[in-house]
């Protein structure tokens, strides 16, 4: 009987690890498409477009490892809180070491590619651009510029290796046996703090980056979908009747010249204002004409109304994250251990419905990994929306713009890292969500509960399970490899807390401006410093 359920446990694991292995190629086969639909035709790289898609999947492969986190160490638990037969205290810590060194390979790839890898091949093509600079100069300045973020990374895991997280029993200690302490501390953490330490202040950029596009994308994506685009045949209308106007303004300027004077110099520059405005005017006149006689157009309004369903869609699952997002962060600021731990709470006082029904999922699998999946990939369609509306920005500059077919490498590069980090906080988010899921999932531990029976005047101690919370022994339920990154350090976990309630309000802010703006145009613009669109590369996209 144990042989046979045993041999259940271990098929039951192997067809999980398969569907992981099913989802890993459908992460490559997406991230593909996503930088290849989004990258210059005219000005693609084969070395940016790997390292962008590399970057990308290694974020998703690393999001997709917490669903097998919390399955793994709720399936070694029965549901009455015993542990299962095979899942003896060898096994328990077989499988968690094979979670965390899964963890240890990608994160160590993280770093990898944020410090080192995409740093290196942006400034390779930042000194490309100059057609008089050898390879050999490129190589060079690359390689000096990685250098500061090598520098940067060793720094962070220095920091989070040496920051005493325990403090020596004896307070009289010498300075040697405090440092004596710290490097047995490193050692028995197996370098685990230095990589925590390191991964969430990559987590911590990320919370800025889902404050400043997830956040308005939620709003901006759904409101987009809903409200449509104007016309192409009534923005040509206008367009036309602009090109007349500035036409006109030209020739009354040339006018002036016609007896051989010269003109003044602010008439010069008025002239030369007007002749670029009209070149921007017929190149839209250009692109709305293929977009107006294009089938793809005609297509995209056939399908008009099932844009508004995923528009509402959307909108809708965008609230249900934001309420119960709003009941955890409510929950923690009323019933936390409070700052100094992190805003750690011990079991779940506000329940919100994707912390009930994650654990109900998890019951049919993979459900509650689809779910997830959905949840993660919701986030990037999101943070993609709102990096399109608002662009790549340095405090008040603007890098670089988002377009599809039109993203230069670089762009592409930075596209692709801030969607790395933003991924990166989703884990945090998830957690924020659904806090007992992602540390337990739906583990249940043995309790001893006193029964009185009235007809025999006695007691007696019955067994009964309980879910798995912050106060339950540790020898009786397993917390997440997950967790343990996410919460090595306590000021990490305080600053994600009150991230969470500007993510809100920026969201908010966000949805009272999508909802106040017009129509989007019906193509992206062409402005005078869009330099990464040309002539030749007409587009009919639309969103």
């Amino acid at each position: 009987m144990a042989a046979e359920t045993a041999g259940a446990a271990s098929a039951e694991l192997v067809i999980g690890w398969c569907i992981f292995g099913l989802l890993l190629l459908a992460i490559l086969a997406f991230c593909w498409i996503y930088v290849r639909k989004y990258q210059s035709q005219r000005e693609s790289e084969v070395v940016s477009t790997i390292t962008a898609i590399f970057s990308l999947a290694i974020a998703l492969i690393t999001s997709a490892l917490l669903p097998v986190d919390i399955f793994l160490v709720s399936y070694m638990k029965n549901q009455n809180g015993t542990f299962k037969d095979w899942a003896n205290a060898n096994v328990s810590r077989q499988i968690e070491d094979t979670v965390l060194y899964g963890y240890y390979t990608l994160y160590s790839v993280i770093l990898f590619c944020v410090f080192l890898w995409i740093p290196f091949v942006y400034f390779y093509y930042e000194e490309k651009d100059d057609d008089d600079t050898s390879k050999c100069t490129q190589i060079k300045t690359a390689l000096k510029y990685t250098l500061g973020f090598a520098v940067i990374c060793a720094l962070l895991l220095l920091i989070g290796a040496f920051v005493p997280l325990n403090v020596p029993n004896n307070k009289n200690s010498t300075e040697w046996e405090k440092v004596k302490f710290l490097f047995e501390e490193l050692g028995s953490s197996h370098g685990l703090a230095a990589l925590s330490f390191s991964i969430s202040s990559l987590t911590l950029i990320g919370m800025l980056a889902a404050i400043t596009y997830t956040a308005y994308g939620m709003s901006a994506l759904p409101l987009n979908l809903i409200k449509g685009t104007r016309s192409a045949a009534y923005e040509r209308l206008e367009n036309t009747e602009d090109i007349e106007e500035v036409e006109q303004h030209i020739q009354s300027i040339k006018s002036k010249s016609k007896d051989g004077r010269p003109l003044p110099a602010r008439d010069k520059r008025t002239l030369k204002q007007l002749e670029e405005r009209l070149r921007t005017l017929r190149k839209r006149e250009r692109r709305l004409e293929f977009i107006e006689n294009s089938c793809w157009t005609k297509f995209c309004g056939a399908l008009r109304p099932l844009k508004i369903i995923w528009g509402i869609f959307f909108i809708l699952v965008a609230l249900l994250f934001v309420i119960s997002l709003f009941l955890s962060n409510l929950d923690k600021a009323l019933h936390s251990a409070g700052i100094n731990s992190g805003f750690i709470i011990f079991g779940t006082n506000l329940s919100n419905p994707l912390n009930m029904l994650l654990p109900l999922l998890q019951r049919v699998f993979p459900l509650d990994y689809i779910l997830i999946t959905i949840i993660i990939m919701y986030f990037i369609f999101t943070s993609m929306a709102g990096i399109r509306n608002i662009g790549i920005w340095f405090f008040w500059i603007r890098l670089y713009k988002i377009r599809r077919g039109r993203t230069r490498p670089q762009a592409l590069l930075f596209l692709c890292m801030i969607l790395l980090l933003i991924v990166l906080h989703t884990s945090y988010m998830i957690y924020s969500l659904a806090p007992q899921y992602v540390m337990y999932g739906s583990q249940n531990y043995l309790i001893e509960s006193n029964i009185t029976y009235d007809d025999y005047k006695g007691n007696s101690t019955l067994s009964v399970p309980k879910r798995c919370d912050a106060d339950a022994p540790e020898d009786q339920c397993t917390v997440t490899r997950t967790y343990l990154f996410l919460h090595k350090f306590w000021f990490f976990s305080a600053v994600y807390y009150f991230g969470n309630w500007v993510f809100l309000g920026v969201f908010l802010i966000g949805l009272i401006v999508s909802c106040c703006k017009g129509k989007k145009s019906v193509i992206e613009g062409v402005d005078e410093d869009d330099s990464d669109i040309s002539d030749d590369e007409p587009s009919a996209y639309s969103i």
